[in-house]
């Protein structure tokens, strides 16, 4: 059999995580639902939600994997064999990767359709008042957005096809150090237009009174989704990592990055939205609204400007994008490698044919097959509900009553403290099993009832 690829040290593995967890969940979700649902006092619950709830499930799906040494798909049922249960949640940790791929490769040909449009100065040479109206165009018609989605579903199929350290591990390596040079660069560049302070205080002064149950349940919904957690992705990442590695440093390092990111983020898009005169719970479309809006407003004085900073926005959007997408379709090419042989170019080429019709149909719903709805979403957004408001928490679900239950608790404190060398993480022990065993659980079925009562 051929020996398990592992990532080289803290740093990359940190890096490669960081960017399953770093993308559209930060830069084109985390906006808008902050926007929904009340700005800071929002910030703040997810800052707790992720603290609390998603870094103890985000170690307990690294605990597996290290362990487990296989694919999200083999990872439990190797670990408890035997149990169908647990067979049931390795299907599950495929389908639900490959059913984000698919929609969420349209996302990311958006943005590289709005990359190419900044390069070409499409927005500064646009009025301010018909800008807005070029992406309701562009998801409308039939074949542009389609031929994005490819191209970028294919650009992340390539770098996987590299394997881990030739292509994931040196991707994320330059990426992530880009990523947030990109997007300080946006922040001063956004709180220096005018409206833009109270997109800024909007995101820092908190108005509780516009908290409610469901805002809870989109918070860890949305710690999740930018985690990538319940994906597989983490699972099959820990797999990658060495024994010799601080699993709890290690993920606490990519939450507290994405933490990080998600706030710079909002900073950078929310006084934007501000200043454009955008409502900011204006849903999915908001940054490939509000931004273009910005750039077209500069054109008369500063162009060059203008074009310049377009560019680097939708470049962070587009690299962001990547990196997520990258270790949504490794989850699938870990399975076909581990379970059925296939080599690494062969699965990516099977995966990029999968996700690609599938996000065909996502990328029409917005055009040809917007009459397609189910409980009044057309197909895309019942992709994006299906599995950020059931299938995640679901999976998220079943590996933490594993890790907590099922797997011997001398095998993740073996997991968690490598074996007690890992002093201060033996000091913690009993508080991270704690929140995996009780706490996550708990949490999970709340937020799953409170998304179908309220």
């Amino acid at each position: 059999m051929e020996k398990r690829e592992i990532f080289g040290s803290r740093l990359t593995v940190i890096f490669a995580m960081a960017g399953s967890a770093i993308g559209l969940g930060n830069i084109w979700r985390f906006p808008f639902i902050v926007g929904e649902h009340g700005g800071a006092a929002f910030v703040l619950i997810y800052i707790l939600a992720t603290l609390l709830i998603s870094l103890p499930v985000f170690i307990a799906e690294v605990t597996v994997g290290r362990r487990s040494r296989t694919s999200s798909y083999g990872a439990m049922s190797s670990l408890a064999p035997g149990k169908g249960l647990w067979k049931f949640a390795g299907v599950l940790s495929i389908a639900i990767p490959l059913i984000i791929d698919s929609y969420y490769s349209v996302i990311g040909g958006w943005s590289l359709d709005f990359l190419l449009k900044s390069c070409a100065m499409e927005f500064v040479k646009t009025d301010p008042g018909n800008v807005t109206s070029i992406f309701g165009s562009f998801i409308t018609s039939t074949w542009s957005p389609i031929i994005m989605h490819l191209v970028f579903l294919a650009a992340c199929a390539f770098i996987v096809a590299n394997g881990v350290k030739a292509g994931i591990e040196k991707f994320s390596k330059f990426t992530i150090p880009v990523l947030f040079v990109l997007i300080v660069l946006m922040i001063v560049y956004s709180v220096s237009l005018p409206g833009a302070t109270e997109g800024v205080r909007y995101l820092l002064k908190p108005d509780f009174s516009e908290i409610n149950a469901r805002s809870f349940a989109y918070a860890v919904g949305q710690s999740f989704y930018s985690l990538s957690l319940g994906m597989g992705a983490i699972i099959t990442y820990g797999s990658y990592v060495k024994k010799e590695e601080n699993i709890v440093a290690t993920s606490a390092g990519t939450a507290v990055s994405d933490l990080m990111f998600a706030i710079l983020a909002g900073l950078a898009i929310m006084p934007a939205v501000f200043a454009a005169g955008i409502e900011p719970g204006a849903g999915p479309g908001l940054i490939f609204q509000s931004v273009p809006f910005v750039f077209s407003s500069m054109s008369a004085s500063h162009p060059a400007i203008g074009a310049a900073v377009s560019i680097i926005f939708f470049l962070t959007i587009v690299v962001a994008a990547m990196t997520s997408c990258i270790s949504l379709l490794e989850v699938g090419v870990s399975f076909l490698k581990d379970r059925y042989g296939v080599n690494r170019k062969k699965g990516c080429i099977m995966l990029f044919l999968l996700c690609g019709a599938a996000g065909v149909l996502c990328s029409l719903s917005f055009g040809p097959l917007k009459d397609i709805t189910l409980w009044g979403m057309n197909i895309f957004d019942i992709f994006d509900w299906l599995s950020s408001n059931i299938l995640l928490l679901v999976m998220a679900f079943l590996t933490v009553v594993f890790v907590g239950f099922v797997l011997k608790k001398e095998d993740v404190w073996d997991e968690i403290t490598n074996s007690g060398t890992k002093k201060v993480n033996a000091r913690m022990f009993d508080v991270i099993y704690f929140l995996i065993k009780w706490v996550a659980p708990v949490a999970i079925v709340i937020i799953f009832i409170t998304n179908f009562i309220f």
